[in-house]
């Protein structure tokens, strides 16, 4: 027999939960942003959406499914199944941190603060929950296909990312590398810079788009669903030992930049998540492209 359905409800500590955990009570957290020219009710009243978005969201649940609540900080140690409906509840950055932790699952993002959210990945309402869920297993539901990037190490270690990949020094010092595409006849260039920053199309709506529109735009970006990725070089450092000629590009389905590490420690890390990341060190070498799995979100 096979098992019911189960919706994983992901979500995030609200701000309005950090203060108070950090200051003890509602009181002193109001009084230490009212010591900086901030009023608590903004923030609470914002706490208090997301938690009426969670219980909405959790009461259209149909109760013959499962249900399991999730916290950001603890996606690591999630182990998700086959069969499971993941609920995002919150921000559009919420989708991208668990999606390199899935294989297929249909994702449906719930937009906790209209408005304030771009509502790029979490596109829908809590009310719509229901319907949706339903959708999910009658076939009647639409999920676009978002591409991922990868990083591969030479020691097998691997990093999926829905929006980008950064590769560079911890501390943002200076990071020290090698890099060539593998198609591009054996050329590479010796680099210092402050890191590499490989997107997707999803990632375009982001931190990939603030280093296109430095560049002035001569690229084209990539569409959420297209298997392309562009590339950036941050701030590359000129030197008689260091070049500047390979700092940005695009690559399809089928080529991989190379990276080979001249730095004690770097770290590749993916949608910002610095405490989930790759260490590398002297000689070992990096491949990113797109990757194989794709992220399954509800539209």
């Amino acid at each position: 027999m096979s098992l019911a359905p189960r919706v994983v409800l992901v979500h995030r500590t609200t701000e309005y939960e950090e203060l108070v955990a950090r200051h003890g009570t509602h009181g002193q957290a109001a009084f230490f942003l009212a010591s900086r020219g901030r009023d608590i009710a903004e923030v609470a009243e914002r706490h208090q959406r997301t938690r009426r978005a969670l219980t909405a969201v959790a009461s259209a649940i149909p109760l013959t499914w499962r249900q399991n609540r999730v916290e950001r900080a603890d996606l690591d140690r999630f182990l998700f199944a086959p069969e499971d409906v993941v609920v995002v509840v919150g921000q559009d950055g919420l989708v991208a941190n668990v999606a390199k932790y899935l294989a297929g699952q249909p994702v449906l993002g719930i937009d906790t603060d209209p408005g304030r959210n771009p509502g790029v990945l979490v596109r829908h309402r809590a009310e719509d929950a229901g319907p949706l869920l339903a959708a999910t297993q009658s076939g009647g539901v639409r999920c676009d296909e978002l591409i991922m990037v990868e990083a591969v190490a030479d020691d097998t270690q691997r990093l999926v990312a829905l929006n980008e990949i950064y590769l560079g020094a911890v501390g943002h010092q200076t990071a020290r590398y090698r890099l060539g595409l593998e198609d591009d006849g054996g050329v590479v260039e010796a680099q210092a810079s402050s890191g590499v920053l490989i997107g997707t199309g999803t990632g375009a709506t982001g931190w990939i788009r603030s280093v296109w529109q430095e560049r002035g735009g001569r690229l084209r970006l990539p569409a959420p669903t297209e298997e392309r990725l562009l590339w950036f070089v941050r701030e590359a450092w000129p030197s008689p030992a260091t070049g500047t000629s390979l700092v940005a590009g695009e690559l399809a389905a089928a080529n991989r930049l190379h990276l080979t590490v001249e730095s004690e420690r770097l770290v590749a890390f993916g949608d910002g998540m610095e405490t989930d990341a790759v260490e590398l060190t002297w000689g070992q070498t990096l491949r990113v492209g797109v990757c194989r799995e794709r992220l399954r979100l509800v539209g």
